[in-house]
């Protein structure tokens, strides 16, 4: 399963692109954090970010797209261009009949790192992780791509045929098989085991 995952910000749009295999092992596909300066009409900073993801679809095609939920914050001009961007890559994916799938900060931390409250830093390390990366991608909008990703595969079950549980209220056991951990807890022993990520899969534009 291949799913593109946004990160929608008008000043920094991360960008991500996962493969996810049937065990949930998932690899990188590509990863870029599209930009618009703030000196450009709103339309036309639109417009660069448009351009941009219609060619990372066009490049990657996509199965599915995950977009972060967008949400009540102080910082209005801030989510406005959130809520902008999110509508243009909605309209992107449904003129392509691409699902669209809507995931919260929340789930997505709780879905890559087994808890909801989990920091940045945090998440990054975990998608570096699962994804057998050296480097955690930055800036930050690449990673949170990349995890928004990786949560629709495994929280829809798209990659097993079935409903995955939620990571936040799956328990861990640490049983020698596996058995009791979260679907982000299973992905990092695979990743501490054997991270093989092809040169080209490694590669994170900024």
């Amino acid at each position: 399963m291949r799913v593109l995952g946004i990160d929608p910000g008008l000043t920094r749009c991360g960008v991500g692109v996962v493969d996810v295999a049937p065990d949930r092992t998932a690899t990188l596909v590509d990863v870029v954090v599209l930009r618009s300066p703030a000196e450009l009409a709103t339309p036309a900073r639109l417009a660069r970010i448009a351009d941009g993801l219609e060619a990372i679809v066009e490049e990657h095609r996509p199965q599915a797209v995950a977009l972060e939920r967008v949400f009540a914050r102080s910082d209005v001009s801030t989510i406005m261009g959130t809520a902008q961007i999110s509508g243009v890559a909605m309209l992107i994916a449904e003129r392509r009949a691409l699902p669209v799938a809507l995931h919260t900060p929340s789930e997505v931390k709780a879905a890559i790192t087994g808890y909801g409250r989990a920091d940045k830093k945090q998440v990054g390390a975990m998608v570096a992780r699962i994804l057998g990366l050296e480097a955690v991608p930055k800036p930050a909008d690449a990673a949170d791509a990349l995890a928004l990703a990786i949560c629709h595969a495994w929280r829809t079950g798209g990659v097993a045929g079935a409903a995955i549980a939620d990571a936040a209220g799956a328990r861990s056991s640490g049983a020698a098989d596996g058995s009791g951990l979260t679907p982000a807890q299973r992905a990092w022993r695979a990743a501490e085991r054997a991270a093989a990520v092809s040169g080209a899969a490694r590669r994170v534009k900024e």
